[in-house]
């Protein structure tokens, strides 16, 4: 049987993240929702994303295929009703389909099953608010019946939730608290020394904690990044960087994002009202019924030194932002500049700059990279109203 995840027509509110990727690759907790899927169900699985996506993902139909919502987050008793599934049946939560068996794409569905517990990710700022838990879950799903190995006896370790450390570690002179949940490093990762973290965290392949880091609980850093000064429940896709100091918090950063040193954020209204956050697909800001919350930044965005971000603030991708002020809490995709002003950030010029900072990883800006990045950049032009037909940069 072929499992391939979908996107449906809730994606587009998951942007700037579905902007450059299906939903099935956010990740929250420690693996993005489609790895969690092929370690539940032990085998690979398709995605069907987007159209703008489609050169990207690939799936194979076969005879007999099991259809799950890309958005869908995997739970114990929700694995068993979808895998009991027959072909022709399908299982909703209301009128939102969670999963179908088919020999089609095609939604017809000879028999329906209500499913009222599904945890869906059907807003951004989800992926920070399920990041806690999430990690709890992917934590015992990575490390069931696996020894850990040992941390050096510089690191202080205290409270009744594990730390899981994987091969390649490198941790000196940290303190880990697992007073609230569990720590997992991965593979090659480093914590430098005079970090202090507090569990649930994660900290992904080949990502580093710096010196003198302060993480909260709930944080979780993706492959290849860097992170330092104040992070809490925050979640770092991969391949970025937040290396100094500055306060991020309740807030996502896509991939090969950069802040830029004493970049802050705020996550909290002066006036302790809830938070609203810009949503692409009605074009409007959105009550998130949130009291914190702050930066959403998608793929290939950077800010300059001593960058100021208000409370609930979208980034679209690819901008790039700097000098003093407040930027406005909603910047478009390929914007530069900043409180004072924007003018558009050139598609090639912004693709001259993801190749270099992707060289320095050892990957490339593919073609099928830069005709998304293109549909992004032509779709958002409505966002910039500064453009003029006579745009110079353009």
């Amino acid at each position: 049987m072929s499992i391939i995840l979908f996107d449906d027509a809730t994606t587009e509110h998951l942007s700037p993240f579905t902007l450059t990727r299906a939903a099935a690759d956010i990740r929250c907790g420690i693996l993005t929702i489609a790895e969690k899927w092929e370690k539940h169900l032990l085998q690979d699985i398709g995605i069907m994303a987007q159209a703008h996506l489609v050169k990207k993902y690939h799936s194979t139909l076969g005879e007999d295929n099991l259809f799950i919502n890309g958005r869908l987050l995997p739970q114990a008793h929700l694995i068993s009703e979808i895998q009991a599934l027959q072909l022709g049946e399908a299982l909703l939560q209301d009128d939102i389909v969670l999963a179908y068996r088919a020999e089609h794409v095609s939604q017809n569905f000879q028999q329906t099953f209500q499913y009222k517990e599904a945890l869906l990710i059907n807003r951004i700022h989800n992926i920070f608010s399920y990041n806690q838990q999430e990690i709890v879950n992917d934590f015992l799903l990575l490390t069931k019946d696996r020894t850990t190995f040992t941390l050096s006896e510089s690191n202080k370790q205290f409270g009744a939730f594990p730390v899981f450390v994987e091969a390649g570690v490198k941790a000196e002179a940290a303190i880990f608290n697992t007073t609230e949940g569990p720590i997992y490093l991965g593979i090659d990762s480093e914590v430098m020394e005079g970090a202090m973290i507090r569990g649930p965290f994660a900290l992904c392949e080949h990502s580093t904690v710096k010196m003198g880091a302060k993480i909260y609980t709930g944080t979780t850093i993706g492959p290849h990044s860097k992170v330092g000064g104040e992070v809490s429940n925050s979640v770092i896709f991969g391949y970025s960087n937040k290396g100094h100091d500055g306060f991020l918090g309740n807030s996502v950063l896509g991939e090969w994002c950069n802040l830029g040193a004493d970049t802050n954020n705020s996550n909290l209204k002066n006036n302790y009202e809830d938070v609203k956050l810009w949503n692409y697909a009605t074009g409007n800001f959105e009550k998130t019924g949130l009291q914190f919350c702050g930066l959403m930044m998608g793929d290939h965005s950077k800010c300059g030194i001593n960058t100021m971000f208000n409370t609930g603030t979208v980034v679209g991708v690819s901008a790039n932002i700097f000098g003093s002020g407040f930027p406005r809490n909603f910047v478009p995709s390929f914007a530069w500049g900043g409180a004072t002003g924007f003018e558009t950030y050139a598609p090639k010029k912004a693709f001259q700059t993801a190749e270099k900072v992707m060289q320095r990883r050892g990957l490339s800006l593919t073609e099928i990279d830069k005709e998304i990045l293109e549909s992004i950049f032509a779709k958002e032009s409505g966002y910039r109203s500064w453009e003029t037909i006579t745009n110079k940069n353009l």
